[in-house]
């Protein structure tokens, strides 16, 4: 019982965690299904059941996945969840023709099952039907506005497509509804520059910067760049960088965004703040690798 009880606690963290972990989910998951112990835990067993179906499938075991589906539709029988799992089951056993019709006829029952309808979309878009998923993707999203994760793939497929304006488009949803996340900034400021809108580029690399620099207590000079922070600043430079090489880039914004004034100032900013990150001492002391590439890169551009 030991072992049941040390595989439960590792499948809790891996779910709390949003862990996927599929070979060490299974492994241990097994462990748990052969003890039978799942039906007399109550909802933390049910969870347990879901988690370990979906190893199974990423694995290839569908026996096991399977036999946790048998034991969730005996419990929860029509339940959306388990229908969905099922459909992924499916996906990984039959044609992808046998999924769609597998989920059409469930939406034709519950046309606002977005579990299902997204279930849908993918499978059209693993199919190669790319303007079939972004048909139901807008659909989807009409019915369903506040889905970020939806946005966010339509955003992927326009992208994929070197549709990058249309990829911005669906990105400004995503920022309208999560303001406050850098790292959809980020993505936004970088798909602008792909999309070649430079001056709402910078803007955006900017307010990814000031979103994850140091906080308010600690001035700009003693504050060492990380993370999300050092790729910020590195658009910084390079959009920096080509309005001052191409300064009709400054007047061909697609989104009328004016480009910031004191460009130079910010160009010897962002030089500066990717200095001070790749010259502070890493762990034991080590200088940050790349250090020497990227002093010999600045001064190129």
């Amino acid at each position: 019982m030991a072992d049941v009880a040390s595989a439960l606690q590792k499948l809790a963290t891996y779910r709390t965690q949003n862990n996927r972990a599929s070979q060490e989910t299974f492994d241990r998951g097994v462990i748990v299904l052969k003890s039978d112990v799942a039906k007399t835990i109550g909802e933390e067993g049910w969870a347990f059941l879901e988690q370990l179906a979906l190893a199974a499938i990423d694995v290839g075991r569908t026996d096991v996945a399977d036999q946790c589906l048998q034991l969730l539709s005996d419990k929860f029988h029509g339940s959306p969840r388990v229908d969905c799992l099922e459909g992924i089951l499916l996906e990984a056993t039959q044609t992808p023709e046998a999924a769609l019709k597998y989920y059409q006829d469930l939406l034709n029952e519950d046309s606002a099952n977005a579990a299902i309808w997204k279930r849908q979309i993918s499978v059209y878009r693993r199919m190669g039907k790319v303007e079939k998923a972004v048909e139901e993707l807008s659909q989807f999203l009409d019915t369903f506005y506040t889905d970020v994760e939806g946005w966010l793939e339509l955003a992927d497929i326009y992208s994929t497509c070197n549709q990058y304006t249309s990829a911005l488009q669906s990105l400004s949803h995503v920022l309208l509804l999560t303001p406050q996340n850098p790292f959809y900034v980020l993505q936004a400021a970088e798909t602008a520059y792909t999309a070649g809108d430079i001056p709402l580029s910078i803007r955006m690399f900017l307010m990814a910067v000031d979103m994850t620099d140091a906080d308010d207590s600690v001035a700009l000079a003693d504050s060492t760049p990380t993370g999300i922070t050092v790729r910020a600043w590195y658009g910084v430079k390079l959009c920096a960088r080509r309005l001052l090489k191409d300064t009709r880039l400054s007047n061909s914004s697609a989104s009328q965004t004016p480009a910031p004034k004191n460009i130079n100032l910010i160009d010897e900013l962002a030089t500066e703040r990717l200095r001070v990150a790749y010259s502070s001492p890493g762990k034991k002391g080590e200088i940050a690798q790349g250090r020497d590439e990227l002093f010999a890169w600045a001064a190129l551009i």
